[in-house]
């Protein structure tokens, strides 16, 4: 009676055909996994953001609004009083400044050689992260940018968040890194939305060589539903 059976060679060849199809689809698995990842985190510390203000504003009495902190006030010790932080940073001792020499052979200063812009081909500089930085529980890194006023305009407040902390990667803008701005009426409004200081197009690109690109990312990464399949 004659029995069919494997031979080595073809079994050989399965496996190998399997891990080709492993090695392709596995990295991909994993990205979108880490993606979704972040994408949760974002909405997640967006609300707790939310949520802060809007308890700071009712025990103050009126909305946090950026005029009240134009003459060298901090937003820093009134968020950190409704957010459980646990570590509390002095000015910008959670990242570490640096410089680098540009394609001018200018030295740039205020370079955190740890973040990226959103397409990878810049550094990110320090400018809008230098007042104010503190922790949550779950490793969010919060910065906090009071512009100074040099108009009649009031100034805006940012505030960036690492959704994911310093120590973890990919941190760049747009990925793991996102920017909000409290408007002169003190409405919270992601980065990029109609009335932020930086639209998405300019500064959410895949080819821009702007230290900034990646700023404008975020109101995009919260209602495109396509904006964490297409991350460069």
């Amino acid at each position: 009676m004659n029995r069919l059976a494997f031979t080595l060679a073809e079994v050989l060849i399965t496996l190998g055909i399997i891990g080709i199809i492993a090695a392709m689809t596995i990295p991909s698995l994993i990205q979108k996994k880490t993606n979704r990842e972040l994408q949760t985190a974002l909405q997640k510390n967006y609300s707790v953001l939310q949520s802060a203000l809007e308890k700071a504003s009712y025990d103050y009495g009126e909305t946090i609004k950026p005029a009240a902190f134009v003459k060298g006030g901090l937003l820093k010790p009134v968020l950190i009083k409704y957010l459980k932080s646990v570590k509390d940073s002095e000015s910008s001792n959670c990242i570490q400044n640096g410089s680098e020499t540009n394609e001018s052979g200018e030295i740039e200063k205020y370079i955190i050689k740890n973040y990226k812009t959103y397409n990878k081909k810049q550094t990110v500089q320090t400018w809008y992260f230098d007042d104010g930085q503190f922790m949550l529980n779950d490793g969010s890194l919060y910065m906090i940018e009071n512009q100074t006023q040099t108009s009649a305009q009031i100034p805006p407040i940012y505030i960036t968040i690492d959704v994911n902390g310093m120590d973890k990667k990919p941190n760049l803008w747009g990925h793991d890194l996102f920017t909000f701005q409290i408007i002169e009426n003190g409405k919270l409004l992601p980065m990029g939305a109609d009335g932020t200081d930086y639209d998405s197009n300019s500064y959410c690109s895949a080819t821009s060589t702007n230290k900034l690109n990646g700023i404008g990312c975020t109101y995009k990464a919260l209602t495109d539903k396509e904006y964490w399949k297409n991350l460069p």
